[in-house]
């Protein structure tokens, strides 16, 4: 018998991933919503073969979209899964035992992450990271303020609680080094916007310490250097990620490049 979840699956042009992705909760969950992002690709058209539940929406915010998906839920659990991500068997099991004796007041549940660069599980770096994945809709909510381009906070209503949960996520992070610096270009994009649009005040010294900081952190703090050459090419791309965030962020506040963007997403 399956289990009374929503999954909500955000994709754009996912057609080599979103298979797996749907098959690894299909019969597990008794509905799958597909909220697709303009995709050109054969996206929509697989995702058909499992669910009749597809919305088309362009990204304007990702809070605004995740929150759209979840307005189409008819169950009051709802599993946020990103095309790269697949629930553990272990995982599963541990949320059917959960719904055996769900509790009043807890309502949002962190699930960690096991990483993988292609086929490399990446097993340190701090990469394994906890994320919001379920939760009651009609307590939690992904913030949709107008600077909330990128990573949205949440708001539990009051007088509820969240927690974590035991068992992962495999989440294939990166199909290859490609994909890692292709990713921390598109993303830091984002985060300069997101500094920019809600006010933030970030100086060239404080920008200089999270890049040096965030790759120490990561290689030496986290033991990345354990995941051998691997590990310190993530550490090289989280440090890059700041540099590339504050030097966005400088050419917004200079000459208001990367606003055209908005307009995309708008």
């Amino acid at each position: 018998m399956s289990l009374p979840i929503s999954i909500i699956i955000i994709a754009k042009n996912e057609q080599f991933r979103i298979k797996e992705c749907i098959e690894s909760v299909h019969g597990w969950a008794n509905e799958i919503i597909v909220v697709d992002d303009a995709s050109t690709d054969q996206t929509r058209e697989i995702a058909a073969q499992y669910t009749k539940k597809i919305y088309q929406r362009v990204m304007d915010l990702e809070g605004r979209q995740r929150n759209f998906g979840v307005a189409q839920a008819a169950n009051d659990w709802v599993m946020m899964l990103d095309c790269d991500e697949r629930p553990t068997p272990a995982l599963k099991k541990e949320i059917e035992e959960l719904f055996s004796h769900l509790p009043d007041k807890k309502v949002a549940f962190w699930i960690p992450q096991i990483c993988y660069v292609g086929d490399v599980h990446i097993k340190y770096g701090g990469w394994s990271n906890p994320h919001l994945r379920l939760y009651h809709k009609n307590h939690v909510r992904w913030s949709e303020g107008e600077f909330d381009v990128v990573h949205p906070g949440i708001k539990i209503d009051t007088g509820y609680t969240g927690g974590n949960l035991t068992y992962a996520l495999i989440h294939y992070n990166y199909r290859n080094i490609e994909d890692i610096f292709g990713k921390v270009n598109r993303m830091s994009t984002l985060e300069a916007l997101k500094w920019h649009l809600d006010g933030r005040k970030m100086s060239k010294g404080k920008a200089m310490w999270r890049t040096v900081d965030r790759f120490f952190r990561r290689y030496i703090g986290k033991k990345g250097y354990k995941d051998g050459y691997l590990g310190f090419i993530l550490s090289v791309s989280s440090s890059l990620y700041e540099f590339l965030a504050y030097s966005k962020y400088r050419e917004i506040k200079d000459k208001g490049y990367y606003l055209n963007y908005l307009k995309k997403r708008s």
